[in-house]
């Protein structure tokens, strides 16, 4: 039984890994230059502090997803793992939020602040932006699974209810 549990462990950090890394590498490299009026109008992710936000937090859950792969389960380090989990958790779903917010702000402006939508000028950094937002979510939701998961298996043993 512990070898199953230890594969379905390896399966949802490389999950997790693998869509925090996609999020930060989409958002990344997502940019795009117009022309609005005769200006030129340049979008990038490093122009707003909550996109650089997402992005940081988002490759450091991917490379703390990674190490803890060879973190031996019942050591230790084990029991460090899961509150380690659980902050991850809460930095990825501030990374994700603000970067809701911000795209949210993006695509439909906000009248009571004077504030335009800008996607209608960038569409394809917009898209690619909500593309970075989707995957966060995915590693976000990947995470909660990860902590129920271990939470399952650290009080399971503690049960006498089999």
């Amino acid at each position: 039984m512990a070898k199953v549990s230890r594969i379905i462990t390896i399966v949802l950090r490389l999950a997790a890994a693998a869509a925090a890394a996609a999020a930060a590498i989409i958002m990344v490299t997502s940019h795009e230059t117009t022309s609005f009026f005769g200006l030129e109008m340049e979008a990038k992710y490093s122009y707003t502090p909550s996109f650089i936000f997402f992005v940081v937090a988002l490759a450091v859950a991917a490379a703390y997803s990674l190490l803890v792969i060879l973190v031996r389960p019942g050591s230790t380090a084990g029991r460090l793992v899961l509150m380690s989990d659980v902050i991850i958790g809460m930095v990825l779903t501030g990374a994700v939020a603000a970067t809701g917010a911000i795209a949210e702000v993006g695509r439909n402006g906000n009248t009571h602040a004077g504030w335009l939508p800008i996607c209608v000028q960038v569409h394809a950094y917009c898209n690619q932006v909500m593309g970075a937002l989707i995957a966060g979510f995915v590693a976000l939701i990947v995470y909660f699974l990860i902590i129920m998961y271990s939470l399952h298996e650290m009080v399971e043993p503690l049960c006498s209810c089999h």
